[in-house]
């Protein structure tokens, strides 16, 4: 998980929790969309990672049948 990600995520559960107490139902949909936004970013950090992975393995593959 990248760390902007947990971050916007960690920020998301704090205002959809403020906006649940306090009523404040565009605090709490702010707090949703800001879950979901870290959510993408971690997910997208993965599928980076795992392309990364791919190439280089593909790579590797590469030089060792020449």
């Amino acid at each position: 998980m990248t760390d902007k990600g947990f971050t916007d995520q960690v920020k998301g559960k704090v205002k959809e929790t403020v906006g649940n107490i306090t009523g404040d139902s565009s605090t709490k949909a702010e707090g949703i969309i800001d879950q979901s936004v870290g959510k993408a970013k971690e997910i997208a950090s993965d599928v980076k990672d795992v392309a990364r992975e791919v190439i280089n393995k593909s790579k590797d593959a590469m030089n060792n049948d020449k």
